[in-house]
């Protein structure tokens, strides 16, 4: 790598922590002033800068659309793929990736993404491209959660509460207060609400404005685990679930 491009590199990376003056780009690059901004000049040519009134330095917009374009090339799923199969390894669940599919102002359909099978006998029913229920799965109850609060209540009113077993959540009240919940404390969790055998906890995916894009889950049967052991993978699936974000674009500290 030239010495000049490893220079410009290092500006865009210090940039990416926030805007910088000439004098604290300089003393980062340890070179001199003059040196870094005839760099300046060229990414601030190309877009990869911009300059305000009180001549401080930020990323400008050419970076914004690489990263876009980035973003589009490698979908989410190619981007969560290596991380849900070391998950999967390292626990021997299924673990699945969920999204809300459809137009993002009206759609009620959530849908598998991609799904690992766990090493054990007993199989989940669940197949990629399937919707699931809304009112009755971790990974839709993360995804509705992100949701602002009006279009909540229209998804939550609009469901069919159809009982799958004594633990199903069966109304729109109900929901909601769940959702809330699982808004608070940053994750969801499946208590044998959709298969009386299966336990499920989902987490969290979110782009570089920290919107929540996808969820993670795992999913646990009642023999393999009881529900304080599924509970003890919680740790596990949220680091999976920022590995994913990190790769996807999210900063942490990003607001939510």
């Amino acid at each position: 790598m030239s010495q000049s491009l490893a220079r410009a590199l290092g500006i865009l990376i210090e940039l990416g922590d926030g805007p910088r003056n000439l004098d604290e780009l300089a003393a980062k690059a340890g070179v001199h002033k003059t040196t870094v901004l005839r760099l300046l000049r060229t990414l601030e040519a190309e877009r990869f800068v911009h300059r305000d009134g009180d001549h401080r330095f930020h990323l400008g917009s050419r970076m914004f659309a690489l990263a876009r374009a980035s973003l589009e090339q490698h979908g989410i799923r190619d981007v969560a793929a290596p991380h849900l199969a070391k998950l999967n390894e390292s626990t021997g669940q299924t673990i699945h990736l969920g999204v809300l599919e459809g137009d993002p102002e009206t759609s009620h359909t959530v849908i598998y993404l991609a799904k690992y099978d766990s090493r054990h006998a007993i199989r989940m029913y669940s197949r990629v491209g399937l919707p699931m229920p809304l009112h009755a799965t971790a990974i839709a109850k993360v995804l509705l959660a992100d949701l602002p609060a009006p279009r909540r209540r229209r998804v939550a009113e609009s469901i069919e509460y159809t009982r799958f077993t004594e633990n199903t959540i069966t109304s729109p009240d109900g929901l909601l207060a769940e959702l809330d919940r699982v808004a608070e404390q940053g994750h969801a969790m499946d208590d044998a609400e959709h298969e009386t055998f299966i336990r499920c906890l989902g987490a969290p995916v979110r782009d570089a404005s920290g919107r929540v894009v996808a969820a993670v889950s795992i999913s646990v049967p009642e023999v393999v685990l009881d529900r304080d052991g599924v509970l003890a993978l919680l740790p596990d699936l949220l680091a999976t679930a920022r590995a994913v974000s990190a790769d996807y674009g999210y900063t942490e500290g990003n607001p939510e």
